[in-house]
């Protein structure tokens, strides 16, 4: 399918499939969805929280959907305001070329030309690998399906960022949510952009407690799901 880069409503850049008339985030703001959903909701709710004494400031993330890599950069930023120490898995089934990356603009937008070299790094290592990007942050990145995750109680904390129920509803049904509730551990977290009922009723479904929670520019509400 054809992609493009476009220009969100506050100045960071996404990709746009003009078949589906879907983004890899927000047209009303890539980082701002990305921080309110994933750093404030996820991230900093999680490292607020005890769960945070109980790891040594360690939290184990899995986010579904490394796309572009915003969400992993971002977190890596924030681990190092916060003293955290994170280990960092991100799935994707069909990774971003490179010359997609190329034309993103996080870096200079987020004032963080100083961590360039991280930023490539989220896309330049090799699949399947731990990759130590600085002091405190470790990617593993995995190319596959998310219905193929199979792991159990290995996560704190789970970025659920697919693609939109409008557009592929199967990653969005209780098969998916329960392998996302195995792979927590205790107390883990999801957070995701999406609010329908269907959503939300999947994941209570398989044993999560929901909440909804006010939504990222354009949306009204979001949802966090704890185990």
């Amino acid at each position: 399918m054809k992609r493009e880069i476009i220009i969100t409503d506050d100045g960071s850049s996404t990709i746009h499939i003009p078949e589906w008339n879907e983004q890899y985030h927000s047209k009303h703001g890539a980082i701002q969805e990305a921080y309110h959903v994933f750093i404030k909701h996820g991230l900093h709710h999680l490292s607020h929280s005890q769960l945070k004494l109980k790891h040594n400031n360690s939290i184990a993330i899995l986010e579904i959907g490394l796309g572009t890599g915003l969400n992993a950069f971002i977190t890596c930023l924030e681990a190092e305001k916060l003293k955290l120490n994170i280990n960092y898995v991100g799935v994707e089934g069909y990774p971003v070329k490179s010359e997609e990356i190329s034309h993103l603009n996080y870096v200079t937008q987020l004032n963080a030309k100083k961590k360039q070299q991280i930023f490539e790094k989220i896309h330049n290592t090799t699949w399947e690998e731990k990759h130590q990007l600085n002091t405190n942050f470790v990617l593993t990145k995995q190319q596959k399906m998310f219905k193929d995750i199979n792991v159990q109680n290995e996560f704190n904390l789970i970025y659920f960022d697919a693609f939109g129920a409008r557009v592929q509803p199967e990653l969005w049904t209780e098969p998916v949510f329960k392998n996302m509730y195995n792979a927590l551990k205790e107390n883990g977290v999801l957070v995701t952009y999406a609010a329908k009922g269907s959503v939300r009723r999947a994941m209570q479904s398989v044993g999560f407690t929901v909440e909804r929670l006010p939504g990222p520019p354009g949306k009204r509400e979001m949802l966090r799901a704890t185990k």
